[in-house]
């Protein structure tokens, strides 16, 4: 075995032994989904939703390619929670539901909340599949595992440490992740660039632009991630359940509000090495392998400690997502619908099942995914959908004319245009219209129109 595989087995055993400590604080339904949390576990469970594979890997392949302004990943998302912690931390809190589709159902109505929840709940299993992707991928390429295995053993590890303690196992554990995180990608820039210089020597190796301006990955993907971050920030269960289980609103607002700050300026330091890759090894193929390949060059001690940081982002992310999901199919559907008077046992114990097979799913998915396109397909498809779901909850708070079966109607339509807009780029390359009219744009304005013209056409009969 490998020093990098060792450190990458022990890191995960320990986080699982963490969170099984954190399974004798789940002896109920409402500690398990989250209940009186504080600011630090709030940021430590709500982190890992924007900090996975995609701001490590992803951001860095991205920095060989446009450098610094890949960083607008992160720093999109940091914007995103900020309009979250301003203007909807404190009114979500006050709703007194432990899930998005609790507070649609507030402001619109209960089959508003069964659709919501369903969509919300595919949007999860998409964003955790492809983290397990990402996961077996990285176990391929850099420590010579098989992939099925790999993912498996991943996956293994996070279903249980979820299932024995919740959220307060997800919040325990993401703190480690946090700390390995953001230390070993400065360990990573540390040990880098004492091999190639410092600042001024990368500057030299690369041209400035695209490099080092912020606009070198084009304005309309920056614009297209900061509309889908502000709009996906506000409806992510994942990064939202941990508010909603926060002490009172002021603790929401100020745990999101320290998650944006800690969230922004990961991807800098992420595209920072994707740029050192680029001038260490400048006839790398694939860039979707400088970050690994670049810690597996470093001594590996420092490329174990890296890559199990790296592993350390997407067991945060998949952790909570995982949760949420089984949150939603359990507060939103089971109970809701078919077993209001449950007991809290009862509960408790279809919280445990269903988080459980959200996970079980990733993973057949990433298995039978994988070295294909579909799951980035699924993606932008899952991510459309969070976005316009927040649409038609803004007109479910702010306009008294949205009607259920308007904005029921409007969810599904959106979502139907954003299957279309995916699988026609799937297809053929770009995107119907106009090639820069992406998916975010479409499903926006889609929303916008449909809830607007179907809240009219369609009024609410008496009793809904």
């Amino acid at each position: 075995m490998s020093i990098q595989l060792l450190i990458i087995v022990l890191y995960l055993i320990m986080t699982v032994v963490i969170g099984l400590y954190a399974k004798k604080r789940a002896t109920s339904a409402n500690s398990f989904h989250g209940s009186g949390l504080g600011v630090l576990l709030c940021v430590a469970a709500g982190t890992g939703e924007w900090l996975g594979g995609t701001s490590t890997t992803g951001v860095s392949e991205y920095g060989f390619v446009f450098g610094l302004s890949s960083s607008w990943y992160t720093l999109a998302n940091g914007i995103g929670v900020i309009i979250l912690a301003l203007f909807f931390a404190k009114l979500y809190r006050r709703q007194g539901m432990i899930t998005v589709p609790g507070i649609i159902e507030r402001f619109i109505g209960v089959k508003a909340r069964v659709l919501a929840s369903i969509l919300l709940t595919f949007v999860m299993i998409a964003v955790g599949t492809a983290q397990l992707v990402a996961a077996g991928t990285l176990g391929v390429a850099v420590l010579g595992l098989d992939y099925q295995l790999a993912v498996i053993i991943m996956g293994i590890g996070f279903i249980i440490y979820t299932l024995a303690g919740g959220m307060r196992a997800v919040g325990y554990t993401n703190m480690i992740h946090l700390v390995a995180m953001y230390g070993g990608i400065i360990l990573a820039l540390l040990f880098s660039f004492k091999e190639i210089g410092d600042f001024t020597v990368l500057r030299s190796a690369l041209p400035v632009n695209p490099f080092f301006r912020m606009s070198g990955i084009g304005f309309t993907k920056v614009a297209s991630w900061i509309i889908a971050s502000i709009l996906g920030a506000c409806t992510a269960q994942a990064g939202i359940q941990p508010l909603l289980a926060a002490k009172d609103g002021n603790v929401a607002k100020k745990a999101a509000l320290i998650t944006a700050f800690l969230v922004a300026p990961f991807g800098i330091l992420t595209a920072i090495l994707g740029m050192v890759a680029r001038v260490k090894f400048p006839t790398l193929v694939n860039p979707k392998l400088a970050l690994p390949i670049l810690m597996m060059d470093l001594h590996p001690v420092v490329g174990g400690i890296v890559l199990a940081s790296i592993m350390a982002a997407i067991l945060s992310t998949v952790s909570p997502i995982i949760l949420a999901s089984g949150t939603m199919l359990t507060q939103d559907i089971y109970r809701r619908m078919f077993r209001p008077t449950a007991s809290d046992r009862e509960i408790l114990v279809i919280a445990r099942l269903t988080t459980g097979l959200a996970g079980i799913l990733c993973m057949v998915l990433a298995i039978f995914l994988y070295e294909g396109t579909k799951i980035l397909d699924m993606i932008y498809f899952a991510y459309t959908l969070r976005g316009s779901l927040f649409v038609v909850l803004l007109f479910g708070i702010y306009w008294q004319k949205t009607t259920q079966r308007g904005s029921v109607w409007a969810m599904l339509l959106t979502a139907l245009v954003g299957f279309i807009w995916v699988t026609f780029k799937a297809q053929t390359g770009f995107y119907p219209i106009h090639p820069l009219f992406s998916e975010t744009y479409a499903a926006v304005i889609t929303a916008l129109l449909s809830t607007f013209i179907l809240s009219y056409l369609l009024p609410d009969k008496k009793g809904e």
